[in-house]
């Protein structure tokens, strides 16, 4: 038992490092796209309205093609793969794939009709003579469509997850982020309107991501036939499934979608500082926390299938030490480092000195949410992988509720204190909002004894304080002025931050090492 746990656990760690490995092309591409948005067109009316209309098929993309998908599909489609035949699985996935096709084919036709309405509705602050809204509701007829696509990319994903292939959907973004670089660089120059580039390469990301996956399908020899079964004992079941976490992301998107309303309501480019904050948060997130959800909720699934809680608790326990180990110390690395970063990225003649401050603001408020964001990520999968949906939705609604209230206040305090950035209410409420969200998680899950730690966790924390500390220490020292930052040439720049960053991530290591931290410390043991 004890060889087959770390094997297990040697296994998820691979699996981990590979998707880790594409998703961290996926996102360094994803940071040259934000930096060539930045140099193109800037925080401004124009990225604001591409923005809006990037984030309605973005809204429906949650709970379409990730969260409440996942939940349904990929434990449904490990118990077919446990508990019945091949040929049993593949009618499965054959039916799935036509009856939520036709579905998501539905939706996407309604709102490219919708279009202007979608945005009246997501965008209220656009109405008016400024041009926004016209230019949102044109480009939403393009992106919309990207919601079909990339929510049977979604579904080609989890049927390759679910078989132990990881690579291809972890290099699928990559395709968006090249696609965007591309029609940012050289159509967008070409047309009349050059924002207008950016909602064409969504459309055309979209085919592009969903033809990626057919031939790693075909190889694997699951190559869906799209069937409308919705009578099918494995659709209706994962519905069944699906219905609460739908319900779940839908209050994840009313809070979304109040958000970006109140956004639309603050000074011009409120949504914009947003976004490019929120990209840089979501780097090491996507990096670490996504990419061992992808690859737990599987092994997951499968161990409460064959009722191997045991190992189950263990695989959890493990997820949630490599969370604290790579987590908190990125949390703390983006607040020391948030204004040097934004400004080696992002600073030129359309990102100005004043739209550089009020990214960086926001982006230490998002920051502070990181850890929360990780365990959430993490926790998540415990639940959908038991088939309960209900439970994390239930905590979702708290936690949301208070982001909507507390943003809400929080941004409309700003606003009438004066205060130059009153966005930055929105980034504290959302990250109060993961950390409640993630503690309310692991209550839940140690109350019903689903995750019980083992040993070695008080000297993991220690180590994790002191070298997190001599990190702060080495990051503090290697800064520099505000004002050199903005004063000094790009390659300098550039050049001092990735010597900044590499020695704060050689302290931390070095110290958990003097410690007495080994990679062996995170193999699944017999506990």
């Amino acid at each position: 038992m004890k060889d087959e746990k770390e094997s297990t656990g040697r296994g998820l760690a691979l699996k981990a490092s590979i998707v880790s490995g594409m998703t961290l092309v996926s996102r360094i591409l994803g940071v040259a796209r934000d930096v060539v948005f930045a140099r193109y067109f800037g925080p401004g009316i124009l990225l604001d309205a591409f923005l809006v209309a990037q984030r309605i098929p973005n809204m429906l993309r949650r709970f379409f093609a990730e969260g409440a998908f996942s939940a349904g599909f990929v434990p449904v489609m490990a118990r077919y793969r446990e508990n019945h035949s091949e040929q049993e699985a593949r009618e499965y996935i054959d039916a799935m794939a036509g009856t939520f096709g036709m579905v998501l084919f539905g939706v996407t036709l309604v709102g490219v009709v919708a279009a202007p309405l979608l945005v009246i509705a997501v965008a209220p602050g656009f109405i008016g003579d400024g041009g926004d809204f016209d230019l949102a509701a044109l480009m939403l007829r393009f992106t919309f469509p990207y919601l079909l696509f990339i929510s049977l990319t979604a579904f080609a994903g989890g049927v390759l997850n679910t078989y132990g292939r990881f690579g291809v959907p972890a290099f699928t973004p990559v395709i968006l982020n090249v696609v965007l670089i591309a029609a940012a660089i050289w159509l967008s120059p070409r047309l009349e309107q050059p924002i207008m580039a950016l909602a064409y390469a969504i459309f055309v990301a979209g085919i592009l991501q969903l033809l990626f996956q057919i031939p790693a399908l075909a190889r694997i020899k699951v190559f869906p036939r799209p069937k409308w079964r919705p009578g099918n004992d494995g659709v209706r079941r994962a519905f069944k499934l699906m219905l609460p976490a739908i319900f779940g992301s839908s209050v994840a998107q009313i809070n979304v979608l109040v958000s970006g309303i109140v956004a639309s309501l603050l000074p011009i480019g409120s949504i914009s500082y947003l976004y490019f904050s929120d990209r840089l948060m979501e780097f090491p997130l996507g990096l670490f926390g996504i990419a061992l959800a992808t690859v737990t909720l599987p092994q997951l699934s499968r161990l409460w299938a064959s009722q191997d809680k045991q190992t189950f608790s263990d695989t959890l326990d493990w997820s949630m030490k490599l969370a604290v180990l790579i987590a908190v110390p990125a949390a703390i690395g983006l607040v020391v480092l948030a204004s040097p970063l934004v400004t080696t990225l992002f600073y030129n003649d359309t990102f100005d000195r004043h739209k550089v401050e009020m990214t960086v603001l926001a982006l230490q408020a998002y920051a502070i949410g990181l850890v929360g964001f990780s365990f959430v990520k993490v926790l998540v999968p415990a639940f959908f992988a038991r088939e309960d949906t209900r439970t994390p939705v239930k905590i979702g609604v708290i936690s949301l509720l208070v982001n909507l209230g507390l943003g809400i206040s929080l941004a409309w305090g700003l606003t009438q204190s004066g205060f130059s950035g009153p966005h930055v209410g929105l980034a504290i409420a959302t990250s109060v909002a993961a950390i409640l969200n993630a503690a309310l998680l692991y209550r839940a899950l140690h109350r019903d004894r689903v995750v019980l730690h083992g040993r070695g966790w008080p000297a993991l924390l220690l180590r994790v304080i002191v070298a997190n500390a001599a990190m702060c220490a080495v990051l503090l020292t290697l800064d520099r002025s505000a004002d050199w930052w903005f004063q000094a040439a790009t390659l300098s720049r550039a050049g001092w931050l990735t010597l900044t960053v590499g020695a704060g991530a050689g302290a931390y290591f070095v110290v958990l090492a003097l410690m007495g931290m080994r990679m062996s410390n995170f193999k699944l043991k017999q506990t």
